[in-house]
């Protein structure tokens, strides 16, 4: 197993440098990337500082739905964070834009998520449906719900079951946490469900569908790539990079270890210790 002490890179270090040198903004992720539950790393704020001083923008994305946006910005207050909703983009938002998409005249939905997660589709034109068997919805929505009770999640898999819409908003197993407990996530909570009805979601949203990027492309005039995706998943992170063209940057503050990151194939684009690391290898590569 390969020590890193900096970062990594499968590229050669000036044809590295060159592609660092292309990039004008900077997605990241949150959980595991910019903070760890309720505790902001402490490279965290320099790095978004370097960007704005080298000319780059980011934006915040996350796989986890179960807060709103204004959730979301007020944590980011909280930890020191100023930040738009503009900048902000989660697997809600990529779930309602699917569903007007996809779907045009639904209007009820059985979600399984937060209250947090559910008054964002409300404030979206939703209804959200009861747990009953006469409030039949138009599309079922499996969500990561730290809520979550058992004739919910039974009235899900009949939904389901019944060959109803089904569109989860994220695939991750897990959420990082500080806290000695295991999060179980959205993925997680659909293979209950497939293991329960035989049946898996539609269209599982959120990273690694390369969609997620093209919000930040159209908003900025960007080419992939000159986006740098970070995060601290191989499985969504690194593979939305690499689906959607864009730099895919892996972080090992989060979820993956470095022995995992050492036996993936093929490797991201960079493998960093953090935030930090990474932030020196664009100074270098933008001559700061």
């Amino acid at each position: 197993m390969t020590t890193i002490d900096s970062y990594r890179s499968p590229f050669p270090h000036e044809e590295l440098l060159e592609r660092a040198r292309r990039i004008r903004h900077v997605a990241l992720d949150m959980d595991g990337t910019i903070y760890m539950g309720m505790s902001l790393f402490p490279w965290t704020k320099r790095f978004l500082s370097d960007l704005t001083e080298m000319g780059i923008g980011y934006s915040f994305l996350t796989n986890n739905p179960s807060k709103s946006i204004a959730d979301y910005l007020h944590k980011l207050e909280t930890l020191g964070i100023e930040a738009t909703r503009e900048e902000m983009y989660t697997t809600a938002l990529a779930t309602i834009d699917y569903i007007r998409s996809h779907y045009p005249t639904a209007k009820r939905l059985f979600l399984l998520g937060t209250p947090s997660m559910i008054s964002e589709f409300e404030a979206a034109g939703f209804e959200s449906t009861a747990d009953s068997a006469e409030d039949v919805p138009d599309v079922v929505v499996a969500a990561f719900d730290m809520t979550l009770t058992y004739p919910r999640l039974c009235r899900a898999a009949w939904w389901a079951s019944q060959g109803i819409p089904y569109i989860a908003t994220n695939p991750d197993r897990v959420c990082p946490t500080d806290q000695p407990v295991v999060l179980v996530d959205c993925g997680s909570i659909c293979k209950c469900l497939e293991h329960a009805t035989g049946r898996t979601p539609d269209i599982v949203l959120g990273k690694p569908d390369p969609n997620m990027l093209t919000g930040i492309k159209e908003r900025f005039g960007l080419r992939a790539d000159e986006i740098a995706m970070v995060g601290d998943r191989i499985y969504t992170d690194v593979a939305m990079a690499r689906n959607a063209g864009a730099l895919g940057v892996l972080v090992l503050s989060g979820e993956t270890t470095e022995e995992v990151a050492s036996a993936a194939d093929p490797q991201p684009d960079v493998t960093a210790l953090s935030l930090k690391e990474f932030g020196e290898l664009l100074k270098e590569a933008h001559g700061k």
